[in-house]
C-alpha cells in the first residue's frame, strides 16, 4: 500500500491531537495551530484526492492492520477526498471570515476552548467521512454534537444557552434513534463494518427473513440522521443556533456540520443497506415528501423574519430539503444532485453569515432589515458578498446554486413519477428564494441620506476581506466549472456502490 493511504487516518488522528495541545496553549497560539493543522489536512486531502483520481480505485485502510472483526477500517474513495478537502477549505475561510468578531464576543481565557472545539469538530467530520464502521461512526457523531454545542454556547449569552440546550435535545433524540437502529442491525447483521453488514442485509431480503426489523433498523438510523441535520419539521433549535452564536460557529454549523450528518445517511444507503434495498423500503418516499415540504416552509419562514440571521438560517432548512428531495427521488442523478448541492450551499451559506456580520457591524449592530438600509456602501465588501451569496442561493447562472437546480430539475425529469411535485416545488421556492433574498439586498443598496453609521474601509480588515473575496471565487468556480466536480462525484458515488 501508498505511504498516500495512511492520510486519511493521519488527518483524524491529527485533527483529533491538535485539540489535546490547543489545551494548554494561549489563545493566540491556539489560533496559529489551528490554522496550521485545517491547511495542513486540506493539503493532505487534495494528494490523496489526486491520487486517487489517477488510480479510479477506492481502498480500505485497516487501523492496526487487523482484519475484522478485531481491527477497524477507514475507506477512501474520490467522494470522500473531495468532500475533506471542501469541508477544509470552507472550515478555514469561516475561520478566517470570523476571527475579528470571535475576539470581541468570547473571552480572551475561553479562546483557545474554542479552537479545541473547532479542531474535535474537524476530526469529527473527518472520521465521519472516511470510516468503513457503524458504530465508530456513531461514536464521532457524539463528538460531532458535543463540540457543536460547545460553538454555539461558549458566547454565552441567554439566547446562545437557550439555543445549546435545545441543540442538545434535539440532537440527543437524534443520537439516541441512530444508536437503537445501529443495536438494531448489529443484532440482525452480527456486524459492525459496512461492507459486512450490506452482504448480511441482502441475505436478509433474499431469504425474506427479519424483514420487518430490519425496515425498522432503517427507518431509526434514517431518522436520527434526519433531525440531526435539521430537516423539517425537526428544524426548531435551528434559527437561535445559527442566529445567536459567533459568526464563525454560525458558518461553520450551517454549512459543514449537517452537511456531515447528510454524508453519513449517503454512506449508510449505499454501504450499509445497498441502494435499490433502501429505494424498496419506501423510507425514501417519506424523505422526499418531507424534503418539499422543507423547500417551501422553510423559504416561508425566512419570508417572514425581520432579523438578517434568522432569515439566513431559516434559508437552511429549505436548502437542506433541496439534498433530501434529492436523495427522495431514488435515482443515480438525484443522488448526484444531492451532493453537489451540500458543496453549494456549504460554499454559499457560509459566505452569507460571514458577509451578514459586516452588515450589521456597520448599521450599529442591529440586525433589523431598516436598521441595514444602505450598508452595502458603508462596508462594500460584506454587501458584495452578501449579493453573490444571495444570488447563488436564488439560482442565478455563474453561481453555485444555480447548477445545483439544474442537476435536481434533470433529476426530476428522470423521475415519471416525482417529477410534476419537484418542478413544481423547485419552483416556488425559487420564487420564494428571490423574494427574500432579493429584497435584502435592495435594502443593503437603497441608499440612506442620513448616513447615521459610519463606514469601514476594507483594509482595516484584511483577512475578513480575503475570506470573502475566496468564498466569492469559490461560488463562481463552482458555477463555472462544474463539470470536473459532477464527474468527481459521479466518480465517488460510483466507488460508493
Amino acid at each position: 500500500m501508498d505511504f498516500i493511504c495512511n492520510f486519511p487516518f493521519f488527518s483524524i488522528l491529527i485533527s483529533l491531537f491538535s485539540g489535546t495541545i490547543c489545551s494548554v496553549l494561549p489563545g493566540k497560539a491556539a489560533k496559529w495551530v489551528n490554522t496550521f493543522v485545517i491547511v495542513l489536512i486540506g493539503a493532505m486531502s487534495a494528494a490523496l484526492l489526486w491520487y486517487l483520481l489517477g488510480t479510479g480505485e477506492s481502498f480500505v485502510y485497516m487501523m492496526g492492520h487487523f482484519p475484522a472483526p478485531w481491527g477497524n477500517e477507514i475507506r477512501a474513495g474520490v467522494l470522500e477526498a473531495a468532500t475533506a478537502l471542501f469541508f477544509c477549505i470552507v472550515m478555514l475561510l469561516s475561520m478566517w471570515g470570523g476571527r475579528k468578531k470571535l475576539m470581541e464576543e468570547v473571552e480572551p481565557s475561553k479562546h483557545n476552548l474554542y479552537y479545541i472545539l473547532v479542531n474535535l469538530l474537524l476530526s469529527s467530520l473527518l472520521a465521519l467521512i472516511y470510516t468503513n464502521d457503524l458504530f465508530t461512526a456513531y461514536v464521532f457523531v457524539e463528538i460531532n454534537t458535543i463540540a457543536a454545542c460547545g460553538l454555539i454556547m461558549i458566547r454565552q449569552i441567554g439566547r446562545t444557552l437557550e439555543a445549546a440546550v435545545r441543540y442538545m435535545i434535539m440532537s440527543l433524540v437524534g443520537s439516541g434513534m441512530l444508536l437503537i437502529g445501529i443495536c438494531m442491525m448489529y443484532d440482525l447483521t452480527g456486524h459492525l463494518l459496512m461492507s459486512n453488514i450490506q452482504e448480511s442485509v441482502t441475505a436478509i431480503i433474499e431469504e425474506g427473513t427479519y424483514v420487518i426489523p430490519l425496515v425498522m433498523a432503517i427507518a431509526l438510523m434514517v431518522i436520527g440522521l434526519a433531525i440531526k441535520s435539521a430537516l423539517f419539521p425537526f428544524h426548531a433549535w435551528l434559527p437561535d443556533a445559527y442566529g445567536y452564536s459567533t459568526i464563525s460557529s454560525a458558518a461553520i454549523l450551517s454549512s459543514l456540520v449537517s452537511k456531515g450528518y447528510i454524508f453519513l445517511l449517503i454512506k449508510i444507503i449505499y454501504r450499509v443497506v445497498g441502494f435499490r434495498i433502501f429505494h424498496d423500503t419506501h423510507i425514501i418516499n417519506v424523505l422526499f415528501v418531507f424534503g418539499l415540504m422543507a423547500m417551501i416552509f422553510g423559504s416561508l419562514s425566512a419570508i417572514k423574519e425581520n432579523d438578517i440571521r434568522r432569515m439566513i438560517a431559516f434559508s437552511s432548512v429549505a436548502q437542506i430539503g433541496y439534498i433530501y428531495v434529492g436523495i427522495g427521488l431514488g435515482t443515480q442523478v438525484g443522488m448526484l444532485a444531492s451532493v453537489y448541492h451540500i458543496f453549494a450551499h456549504a460554499a454559499g451559506k457560509a459566505l452569507l453569515f460571514i458577509a451578514a456580520i459586516g452588515l450589521t457591524d456597520v448599521s450599529g449592530f442591529s440586525r433589523k432589515f431598516i436598521d441595514l438600509t444602505g450598508a452595502g456602501y458603508r462596508n462594500k465588501i460584506a454587501g458584495i458578498g452578501f449579493t453573490v451569496g444571495s444570488l447563488s442561493m436564488v439560482g442565478v447562472p455563474v453561481f453555485a446554486g444555480f447548477v445545483s437546480k439544474l442537476l435536481f430539475a434533470q433529476a426530476a425529469v428522470n423521475n415519471v413519477g416525482k417529477m410534476l411535485p419537484t418542478l413544481i416545488a423547485l419552483g416556488i421556492s425559487t420564487i420564494l428564494n428571490a423574494i427574500y433574498f432579493m429584497k435584502t439586498v435592495i435594502r443593503i443598496y437603497t441608499p440612506r441620506p442620513d448616513a447615521p453609521y459610519e463606514s469601514v474601509a476594507i483594509g482595516k480588515e484584511k483577512l475578513y476581506a480575503v475570506s470573502i473575496v475566496l468564498f466569492i471565487a469559490l461560488n463562481i468556480m463552482l458555477g463555472m466549472s462544474s463539470q470536473p466536480v459532477v464527474d468527481a462525484i459521479h466518480a465517488g458515488l460510483e466507488m460508493f456502490g
